[in-house]
């Protein structure tokens, strides 16, 4: 099995085990060891299916402003644990190729391994949600067959997304591409950065 099949069996699992309540108050029941990768990548696809929810819900036009606002924060605290989660499993990989030789004309890649995971994780989503269209009961044939197309390219894009990861842990672990991890910077989280913050101060 290679690394990204692995990935989708335990995206699949936490989307499927989210969904047995559906409800964003759901506590998650990681079954994965803490200290394992495996565990990193269910909480990760956890997050992502609690937010694709989130947005779900924020875009009612009926929201109660209050409630919508709460909201906002939780989608906010959603997003920083996102962007913490990624960075750890890239220290994970960081660990794993840490010994290898890199060759002297190693070339660099347009994103580290772990933001690449982190768009097959959701990825994943928006394939069980489309799915869900195809199956609809209530919807017309029209709006299921243009849902099978959404589909259709969907699951291609899984393959080839797929398929690319898998090839970028190849080069890294034959010292072909070397890994370089920047740290996010959000500054609107950061009170030293957000002038609407610190200007208030």
């Amino acid at each position: 099995m290679t690394f990204t099949e692995h990935c989708n069996t335990i995206f699949n699992q936490a989307i499927n085990d989210y969904h047995v309540t559906d409800n964003i108050d759901t506590p998650i029941n990681n079954p994965y060891d803490r200290d394992s990768i495996d565990n990193r990548l269910y909480l990760k696809c956890w997050i992502d299916t609690v937010q694709w929810h989130f947005e779900d819900i924020i875009r009612d036009p009926h929201i109660d402003p209050i409630e919508a606002l709460q909201l906002k924060r939780r989608i906010d605290r959603s997003n920083q644990d996102r962007t913490d989660l990624v960075e750890q499993i890239d220290s994970y990989f960081r660990q794993k190729y840490s010994t290898v030789n890199v060759l002297p004309d190693a070339r660099i890649n347009t994103e580290s391994p772990a933001w690449a995971v982190d768009r097959l994780s959701i990825l994943a989503l928006k394939i069980y949600h489309m799915r869900e269209q195809v199956e609809r009961p209530d919807a017309s044939p029209e709006h299921r067959e243009k849902c099978q197309q959404k589909l259709n390219v969907l699951l291609e894009q899984q393959v080839d997304l797929s398929t690319a990861i898998d090839q970028l842990l190849e080069d890294i672990e034959a010292g072909r591409k070397y890994m370089k991890v920047y740290r996010q910077m959000k500054m609107y989280n950061d009170p030293a950065t957000n002038p609407v913050l610190y200007k208030k101060g």
